[in-house]
């Protein structure tokens, strides 16, 4: 009897080491990565650039300082910015209205008068939405 309770108490506890160790630490939104991602899209973003290029800037330090075999997929990476994002708002002022670029929202903070006029003449409006199918593979690899 008490050789099966030391049985079952090592097979517990080692489960419960097991299971400890498949939680997703990574996940959490302090990590460096995700802190470093936020700070250079909202930069960058801050600093009047598109959220494309400041998507790939933020992606490619996200993806490429994550330890371990698997990469970071554009989705969660864009969920770590914006979990890092709301959790410390201060850190990053005026940043949550780009947040929803991550997301399939509007790919740019401010219109230029070209794709303005260019949206409205019908001769140009084929090749003016042509450069927008991005939109759809936009967290392709």
């Amino acid at each position: 009897m008490a050789r099966l309770r030391q049985r079952l108490a090592l097979f517990l506890s080692l489960a419960g080491l097991a299971g400890l160790s498949l939680t997703p630490l990574d996940a959490i939104a302090g990590t460096p990565e995700a802190v470093k991602g936020a700070k250079i899209y909202c930069y960058m973003r801050s600093s009047n650039n598109d959220h494309e290029v400041s998507w790939e800037a933020a992606y490619a330090l996200i993806k490429r300082q994550k330890s371990g075999m698997f990469k970071t997929s554009p989705v969660h990476a864009a969920v770590m910015i914006t979990e890092a994002v709301v959790e410390d708002p201060g850190s990053y002022p005026n940043c949550g209205q780009y947040l929803g670029d991550l997301f399939g929202g509007s790919t740019s903070s401010a219109k230029s008068p070209e794709s303005v006029l260019n949206s409205t003449d019908s001769s140009n409006s084929n090749s003016f939405n042509s450069s927008n199918s991005s939109d759809d593979n936009r967290y392709s690899y």
